[in-house]
């Protein structure tokens, strides 16, 4: 297991970017409505059905989507430099590093924290752009990072439930994952549409209520999130792509509790995480039921 030590130096990225101050208290809102974001990106008619709590047998593992699951983030982080000087005029090496720095938050809002000075309309024709070009230039060509399949299967058969938390438009992510065969492992998609990464992690505490619960990211704000809800913690997957490298240190500093470049020792780490609770592994049951 990695021992999450630094490298390469001190990565190019912004020091002040961590999103809004996490919220006090522990009362738990309940996800009914789409979010303010979804009325600037894509429209998605889509009722949110209030979720009754559950009981689940392990834990529950949230998954984000890009640079988590998905090996996209050079992809990405190169169609938003592209976009962002198309739009307001920003070098495309520094636009990497101001995606980079920022990713985690949906895309639009990723833009009202980078040009808070830059008319709504602009920020609005932009964020469509950039979702288009993410569908045809980046989501077209990615692939889940190559140990993702086996673990997504080892960590369900050690009866964990897993769920998605991420910036991504929810239909688009739900079909990205049918497209690779990996949406069956997931109860739930949460996306921009369904609110931010902390509303998300909100509302799967409240569906499971006392659950371990780990936000899996590999972003400052992932960490970040799971710090602002109680009971959540966070695990990174370090990163490092052309002029941006987030090591384990780095995720570390800002919330992880366990940290590498490969998610493959995952399942060990959970049950070293929940065993000082005497969470034993549970009895073998039925397949659960999936979409």
């Amino acid at each position: 297991m990695s021992s999450g030590a630094t490298g390469g130096g001190e990565p190019p990225r912004k020091a002040d970017v961590g999103g809004d101050p996490a919220p006090t208290g522990t009362e738990l809102p309940v996800l009914t409505a789409t979010s303010q974001f979804a009325e600037i990106g894509r429209q998605t008619g889509r009722s949110r059905e209030i979720v009754a709590p559950k009981t689940v047998e392990r834990g529950v593992v949230v998954f984000d989507l890009d640079g988590t699951i998905l090996d996209d983030l050079g992809l990405i982080c190169t169609v938003a430099a592209d976009v962002f000087e198309k739009a307001f005029g920003t070098p495309a090496a520094e636009g990497r590093v101001h995606y980079l720095a920022t990713t985690g938050m949906p895309f639009e809002a990723q833009l009202s924290q980078l040009y808070p000075e830059a008319p709504a309309e602009l920020r609005a024709s932009t964020a469509r752009t950039f979702h288009q070009r993410k569908v045809t230039e980046a989501y077209a060509k990615a692939k889940p990072f190559p140990e993702i399949p086996k673990l997504l299967k080892r960590v369900d058969q050690e009866h964990w439930t897993m769920v998605i938390s991420t910036g991504a438009e929810t239909e688009m992510a739900e079909l990205i994952l049918e497209r690779e065969g990996l949406r069956y492992w997931f109860e739930e998609v949460l996306g921009s549409a369904d609110g931010t990464k902390r509303e998300h992690l909100a509302e799967y505490a409240r569906r499971y209520p006392g659950a371990p619960m780990f936000m899996v990211g590999d972003s400052r704000f992932d960490m970040e999130a799971a710090q602002s809800v109680p009971g959540v913690r966070a695990i990174g997957r370090a990163s490092s792509v052309r002029g941006w490298t987030l090591t384990p240190a780095d995720l570390a500093q800002w919330g992880a509790v366990w940290a590498d470049y490969s998610l493959s020792e995952l399942p060990e780490v959970l049950a070293g995480l929940t065993a000082k609770k005497g969470r034993a592994r549970g009895p073998a049951s039925a397949p659960r039921q999936r979409r």
